[in-house]
């Protein structure tokens, strides 16, 4: 058995920020077990490319829900990485904070230190905006965040106007003074590369003795003496290896595989784990259950006018964007399709925005669930808008199917559950319409292809809605951080309820969802896990 001093399960966004910042001082060994392989990969270096990785055999867990009651009983396509970088590797990059309410509310909840003072300071120290620093962003850090101005579609232009047409201000940073607004995306890339967390954090990091990264190592179970966590077992193809953590194991593999590996392991809701054959080594009821996600509803439209369709779709378009990005790192593959988007109150008088837009200068037919035509799309001009709710009411839930280890979990998003979110979302569709229907973006719509101009009464839009509206994947919430064991699963210093050695530090932790895109927000917790960390051990 192999023995460190800190076992780190996943090379996720979180879990590359704590290799890279508990190996800094020199004074620590660290080793990090990541069930995928290598980022080293011209689909995921290639910012675009997320359309190929979104449902890659390998670079991917393709994990598909359980029938969703209030999606028609309709099962909904999960992806999560598989690679160093985790889902920073291939998601769609656009950078989000939040709102300073939203940690409010974490510290609130009796989460002590996670509070904006807490956490707002951690964004700008880890993030190199390319932009430049001022009050609200940082300069130097790791995490290259750069502004996409002068790059986007013209397509963008005429959907901000049109926003600003029905009310909603126009915003140059939804990272800045407000969120609140319509703008364009800012994006983890440098120089046409994508920045996840393996390049910007891990890699740097695995020029150091201290650290060792294995890949392609799949975790089975956490090693208890006692009631504290002393290494790990893990297999590699068919041969079982032990680690051992003379401080500690901490969780970094995700909202779907930090519970299900706990509940693996005997931490869990004791009649779930012994009715699967799974000793209790400590009964937490919390493990798994609080699933949060943002459930989104697009609008398609077929245009007038060229959009990103006409120059992806024929082979020369292909050709061409290929030799501009391979020779200068610019144009649309150094991009993300989510070009713009932005926050708005779907009731004035709410105190915060709780909506948030896309924008997409394409459209492509989602024919089998997870496919992402983005270099495919479709042959006529055509754009998306979307919507989705920031602080949705719904709450489901990841639990082990089996005692096997290599068994996919049981996910159930449980998606419009409460009545709020489907009010919400039917809010959020009106608007789409609005923004359609302004300004010079109303020029050049040729005709709504879905749910179509037909689909206009409430009803016909809610029956829209639970037969189209699909995860934007922003899993979190399964190992939630609180004070209380009786539903919470970790403290606010991250420990695991009643067990010692033991952390978990991903998105899983977050007792509500963040407002928007929650990779920032997941790499912070990473970061701030670290100071805590290094706070207890020196």
């Amino acid at each position: 058995m192999d023995s460190y001093d800190f076992v780190i399960v996943g090379a996720g966004s979180a879990g590359c920020v704590l290799a890279n910042r508990l190996t800094e001082s020199g004074r620590h060994r660290v080793l990090v077990l990541e069930a995928g392989g290598s980022d080293r990969n011209f689909w995921v270096r290639m910012p675009i490319g997320y359309g190929k990785t979104f449902h890659h055999p390998t670079l991917n867990w393709r994990y598909v829900s359980e029938p969703v009651p209030g999606l028609g009983d309709r099962e909904t396509y999960w992806p999560r990485g598989k690679v160093l970088g985790g889902s920073s590797a291939i998601n769609a990059m656009v950078f989000i904070r939040g709102q300073r309410e939203d940690y409010e509310s974490w510290e609130a909840s009796g989460n002590p230190g996670w509070g904006w003072r807490g956490v707002g300071d951690i964004f700008r120290r880890m993030e190199d905006n390319l932009a430049g620093e001022d009050e609200h962003r940082g300069r130097g850090g790791p995490l290259a965040v750069t502004g996409i101005a002068g790059s986007e579609h013209p397509t963008c232009d005429a959907f901000i106007a049109a926003c600003e047409a029905v009310g909603i201000p126009r915003n140059a940073d939804f990272n800045g003074a407000t969120q609140e607004g319509a703008g364009l995306y800012q994006i983890t890339t440098r120089n046409g590369f994508r920045a996840s967390s393996a390049s910007a954090f891990l890699r740097p990091a695995m020029r150091r003795p201290n650290l060792r990264v294995v890949t392609h190592a799949h975790v089975t179970r956490i090693l208890f003496e006692g009631r504290r966590a002393g290494g790990v077992e893990y297999r590699i193809g068919d041969r079982i290896h032990r680690a051992s953590a003379g401080r500690e194991v901490i969780l970094s593999a995700g909202a779907v595989s930090s519970p299900h590996l706990l509940q693996l392991s005997g931490v869990g809701a004791g009649t779930l784990l012994q009715s699967r054959g799974v000793a209790v080594v400590q009964a937490l009821a919390g493990v798994g259950e609080n699933l949060q996600d943002h459930l989104c509803i697009d609008h398609v439209y077929r245009a007038n006018r060229p959009t990103l369709n006409s120059v992806l779709r024929p082979w020369w378009g292909r050709l061409a964007v290929g030799l501009r990005y391979v020779l200068t790192r610019t144009g649309p593959l150094s991009l993300s399709v989510n070009q713009a988007g932005g926050f708005f109150r779907s009731d004035p008088s709410r105190p915060r925005p709780n909506m948030q837009l896309y924008f997409s200068p394409l459209s492509y037919t989602r024919t089998t669930p997870g496919k992402r035509q983005l270099m495919l799309p479709d042959q006529e001009p055509g754009f998306l808008l979307g919507v989705s709710n920031c602080h949705p009411k719904s709450r489901g839930h990841v639990r082990l199917r089996s005692s096997d280890p290599f068994a996919a979990p049981s996910i159930q998003p449980n998606y419009l559950a409460e009545r709020a979110d489907v009010d919400e979302l039917l809010d959020g569709a009106v608007m789409l319409r609005r923004i359609a229907a302004a300004g010079h973006l109303a020029e050049i719509i040729e005709r709504e292809l879905w749910p179509g101009p037909e689909v206009v009464a409430r009803a016909a839009l809610e029956a829209d809605l639970r037969a189209r509206a699909g995860s934007v994947f922003h899993a979190s919430g399964t190992c939630r951080m609180g004070p209380d064991p009786a539903r919470d699963v970790v403290d606010a210093r991250l420990r695991v309820h009643g067990l010692g050695g033991l952390r978990v530090v991903d998105a899983s932790i977050f007792p509500l969802l963040p407002s928007g895109n929650i990779n920032g927000p997941a790499m912070m917790t990473g970061w701030k896990a670290a100071d805590l960390i290094l706070a207890d051990h020196g």
